[in-house]
């Protein structure tokens, strides 16, 4: 873990305060600068930056920034910024990670930042020849690849490795196809453009290699290389609710619901997508490609050829684990985060501008959205917390048809 800036982030009460107290609150906790909230005013961009960032601006459009708490993430407190419209995902998830620091807090093991690049190759009179002559080849390819990445490789990452797959024989109606796999370590970028490049750059060299014809050319979002495992133990006691459920029947009707997601691909559809209300929030507030990281989790819990669920809930002594794998393929320099000042800050309310931290942070936030949800779910159902913090939204709502002419 890099350095953290927040000694602590249970902050009892937080919800009750006013937006300019949690501010604050927040500047002293985190020693941030004195101007540096004010990013949040605008929502960390003006009309001319974005003109520059997308194409036929005609604005900007906002949506709520808030703070997930009581977050401890391998030994280390972070307060999670998270940007989302949706009530109740903040408090759920703010709600779960304090039970869950009871038990330690999450654990997540991330692995080393491996994107995929694939060429395509058509046309192949001997696919199983051409996998073999890429393979001997290998070196000469990376090495390549290694020039069209040139200032990544001075960071300590670039090519990695070389795979190819066989996708159709020359009777097949597609014809002889393979599929090139370019492993590139990105370090603390996405990396999607650097990708890019690197599979584009080496294209030629092995169509003349193989003798095949060139097809695409573009990163896989499905990145299988670059994963998160996030666990996490809650006593059974912090999932008793008051006067109604004793912990131990919380904690089994959570892994009754888990069970229902692992035999069900209908309920399992669901399960992630609470999954990634806490995921996407997260990315969304670094300015990182959250439609990336749907598409990778998604096909992600399909391999096998059946939809499953991203977390399994298990009983354990007495207490409930939870454990997750996710793709999550996140930077933390380069792209939207050079001149989005709302996602520079988001940085530093998470405390590190490692991606290995913001990945951990990600799927911490989505297992405790997962387990907030199943909590509800199996005792007072889902609608009693969530409709009423979105009553608040129809509240507001119909005072301003109240207030308009």
């Amino acid at each position: 873990m890099s350095k953290f800036a927040v000694s602590s982030s249970r902050i009892p009460g937080f919800y009750k305060l006013d937006i300019p107290k949690r501010r604050e609150l927040l500047q002293t906790r985190l020693e941030l600068e004195d101007d540096s909230l004010t990013a949040l005013d605008s929502g960390g961009l003006d009309s001319a930056t974005c003109d520059q960032m997308i194409e036929n601006v005609v604005g900007r459009y906002s949506l709520p920034f808030g703070i997930g708490l009581n977050f401890r993430i391998n030994n280390h407190d972070m307060l999670l910024p998270m940007v989302i419209e949706e009530p109740s995902v903040v408090a759920a998830a703010s709600n779960a990670a304090r039970m869950i620091r009871e038990g330690g807090g999450f654990f997540a093991d991330v692995s080393a930042p491996i994107m995929i690049g694939q060429i395509q190759l058509l046309n192949l009179a001997d696919p199983d020849k051409a996998c073999a002559q890429i393979q001997q080849r290998d070196s000469e390819i990376l090495g390549l690849a290694a020039k069209h990445c040139a200032s990544l490789v001075r960071r300590g990452g670039g090519p990695v490795g070389l795979r190819s797959r066989i996708l159709s024989r020359p009777s097949d109606p597609d014809g002889g196809m393979v599929v090139v796999h370019l492993l590139i370590d990105v370090c603390d970028a996405m990396g999607a453009n650097l990708v890019n490049t690197a599979a584009e750059g080496v294209a030629q060299t092995l169509a003349d290699i193989t003798g095949g014809a060139i097809g695409l050319r573009i990163l896989s979002n499905l990145a299988a290389e670059r994963t998160v495992t996030v666990r996490a133990t809650i006593p059974n006691a912090m999932l008793a609710t008051k006067g109604q459920h004793d912990g131990e029947t919380v904690r089994d009707a959570i892994v009754s619901a888990s069970r229902f997601a692992e035999l069900d691909p209908y309920r399992a559809a669901t399960h992630n997508k609470g999954i990634m209300n806490g995921v996407d929030a997260v990315l969304m507030a670094t300015a990182n490609d959250w439609r990336s990281a749907e598409a990778g989790a998604h096909a992600y819990a399909s391999q096998g050829g059946r939809y499953r669920p991203l977390a399994v809930w298990t009983a354990v002594d007495d207490a409930l684990r939870g454990e997750m794998t996710i793709p999550m393929a996140v930077g933390t320099v380069g792209g939207a985060l050079q001149v989005h000042r709302a996602a520079q800050l988001s940085l530093k309310i998470l405390g590190s501008t490692a991606a290995s931290d913001l990945a951990a942070a990600s799927a911490a936030a989505g297992l405790a959205c997962n387990l907030a949800a199943l909590r509800a779910l199996a005792t007072e159902g889902i609608q009693r917390g969530h409709m009423a913090l979105h009553s608040r939204i129809v509240e507001r709502a119909n005072k301003n048809n109240e207030d308009s002419p």
